[in-house]
C-alpha cells in the first residue's frame, strides 16, 4: 500500500498515485460540472464537495484531500475563513483557488493565507486539470506581478542570514521537491531536510513552503 504525502494511508479503492480533490463553491451546479470533469482523468478523483469554509474544513478532515479547489466568495465562512481554518491542521492540503475575480491582486489574501496559486472560472478544464498536477506536486501558480507584491516586505536581508546549504534546500523546496526528494538531490537525511526547512521558515518569517518558495522566486534562487 502506497503512502500519502502527509502519511495518512490512501483510501481503500482509491489508486495509488491519483489526486484527491475536495470541491468548495457554494452554487451545486458549478461543484458538479467540477465533479463530472475531473472525474474523467485518469489521475484526479473528487473525493467531497463543500458549499462554505466550515463545511470545507469539516469535509477535508474527513476526507483527506491532497488538493482543495476554492471559491472565495461564499455566504457564511468564506474561502479566507476556510483557509484559516486549515492552517491550523497538522496536515494541510495545497489550495488552488479558483475564482471569478479579475484583479489578480484581489486574491492577495488567500495567497497571503496559504493558497499554493488561483486560476479564474473560465479556465479551460484541461488548464485546471493541469494546474491541479502542478500545485500538487507543490508548484506555486500566480502571475509575476502578484508574486513581487505577495513578497514585498518579506525581507530581502533575511536571505542573507541563510547558510549555503539552507540556500541549496530553500532552492530545492520551491522546485517543489518533497523533503525526501531534497535529501535525496542534496545528499542529506530527510531529518537533516526537515530541521533546514524549520531555520529557514524562522529566519525568513514565512510560515510555510509556498511563502518560502516565493521568497526564493524573488530573490532569484531559482
Amino acid at each position: 500500500m502506497s503512502e500519502r504525502r502527509d502519511g495518512a494511508a490512501p483510501t481503500e479503492g482509491t489508486a495509488a498515485g491519483v489526486i484527491r480533490v475536495l470541491v468548495v463553491d457554494d452554487h451545486p451546479v458549478v461543484r458538479q460540472g467540477l465533479r463530472t470533469f475531473l472525474d474523467l482523468q485518469e489521475d484526479i478523483t473528487v473525493v467531497g464537495e463543500a458549499g462554505d469554509g466550515d463545511a470545507a474544513v469539516a469535509t477535508a478532515a474527513e476526507t483527506a484531500p491532497d488538493v482543495i479547489l476554492l471559491d472565495l466568495r461564499m455566504p457564511g465562512a468564506d474561502g479566507l475563513a476556510a483557509l484559516r481554518g486549515l492552517r491550523e491542521r497538522d496536515t494541510r492540503p495545497r489550495v488552488l483557488v479558483v475564482t471569478s475575480f479579475t484583479d489578480p491582486t484581489a486574491v492577495l489574501p488567500a495567497l497571503r493565507a496559504g493558497a499554493a496559486g488561483y486560476v479564474y472560472k473560465d479556465v479551460d478544464p484541461p488548464a485546471l486539470a493541469a494546474a491541479i498536477r502542478a500545485v500538487h506536486s507543490g508548484h506555486v501558480l500566480m502571475h509575476p506581478d502578484v508574486a513581487k507584491q505577495l513578497a514585498e516586505g518579506e525581507g530581502t536581508q533575511a536571505g542573507g542570514r541563510l547558510t549555503p546549504r539552507e540556500r541549496d534546500v530553500l532552492a530545492e523546496l520551491a522546485r517543489g521537491g518533497s523533503n525526501r526528494e531534497i535529501a535525496r538531490a542534496l545528499n542529506m537525511s530527510e531529518k537533516t531536510v526537515k530541521t533546514h526547512v524549520s531555520a529557514i521558515f524562522a529566519k525568513l518569517g514565512v510560515a510555510d513552503r509556498t511563502q518560502a518558495a516565493l521568497y526564493a522566486v524573488r530573490a532569484g534562487l531559482v
